[in-house]
């Protein structure tokens, strides 16, 4: 299993498990996971809906990609450690990542 902690908007955090081998993004799972997630662009980088912020976990997770930057400037509340779900593919390298809804 892969275990995430998912801080919501209100400060409260839950935790999450998602089994190994599973082939789907981070917004994926907030989604199926019932979190307020609009993902209006469907997983394409376009619309931001899925901001996150990485509070905690392997290194490799708190930078974002070059598309993710593109978007995440527009942003007035984005800061180096956000991260558009929907660009974040769940891994078992994932293990133990503490991410924020914003």
């Amino acid at each position: 299993m892969i275990n995430l902690i998912i801080e919501d908007r209100h400060g409260a955090r839950q935790p999450v498990e998602i089994p190994e081998g599973i082939n789907l993004s981070l917004m994926e799972v907030l989604k199926a996971s019932e979190y307020d997630v609009l993902a209006t662009c469907g997983g394409m980088a376009l619309c931001a809906t899925c901001h996150v912020q990485v509070l905690g976990g392997p290194e490799q997770y708190f930078h974002a990609t070059d598309n993710e930057l593109d978007m995440l400037d527009t942003l007035p509340n984005a800061d180096e450690h956000s991260r558009l779900a929907c660009q974040m593919r769940v891994t078992e390298e994932m293990d133990g990542l503490v991410v924020r809804l914003k």
